[in-house]
């Protein structure tokens, strides 16, 4: 075969491995890319969507602790809601979270059963420590799966 032949094979060959290895590279970054805007935005919407919940969550418990029976009307909105956050959980969490949310509303629902607390038992709770953090667990367990998605802390 004549060299210059060869050497032409050669070129064109080193042009084409080039070109292939530009084009793989730049579809890996843009795939990666794709993929940290799309971790970033699920981030964002269970962030958004545990820190609701959490201010409902925290709302509804305290007003069960001191709920009356001719209040009965303006609860409902508020278990429907938390009821909502939590359907809305079932798409986007794990099963740890969502356990966890469901045992919060099964404390608050238990809660509303309970006698009404008047302040002074309030203050004697917390002074004894027989003021259970519902939410301590929900929260324990979401920062355990934005760990385990690999999420940094903010």
């Amino acid at each position: 075969m004549n060299a210059a032949i060869l050497s032409a094979l050669a070129v064109l060959a080193g042009s084409i491995i080039g070109g292939l290895t530009s084009l793989a590279t730049s579809w890996l970054t843009q795939r990666t890319q794709a993929k940290v805007g799309e971790l970033t935005r699920d981030k964002g919407r269970r962030q958004k969507l545990y820190k609701t919940f959490i201010e409902e969550a925290s709302r509804l418990y305290i007003d069960a602790l001191g709920y009356d029976e001719s209040q009965a009307f303006e609860q409902t909105a508020g278990l429907v809601k938390i009821y909502a956050l939590v359907s809305r959980m079932r798409v986007l969490s794990s099963p740890r979270v969502i356990q966890a949310a469901e045992n919060i509303l099964r404390k608050i629902a238990d809660t509303y059963a309970a006698p009404k607390k008047t302040f002074p038992e309030l203050r004697e709770m917390l002074h004894q420590d027989a003021f259970v953090d519902p939410l301590r667990e929900f929260s324990e367990v979401c920062r355990a799966e934005f760990e385990a998605l690999g999420f940094t802390s903010d």
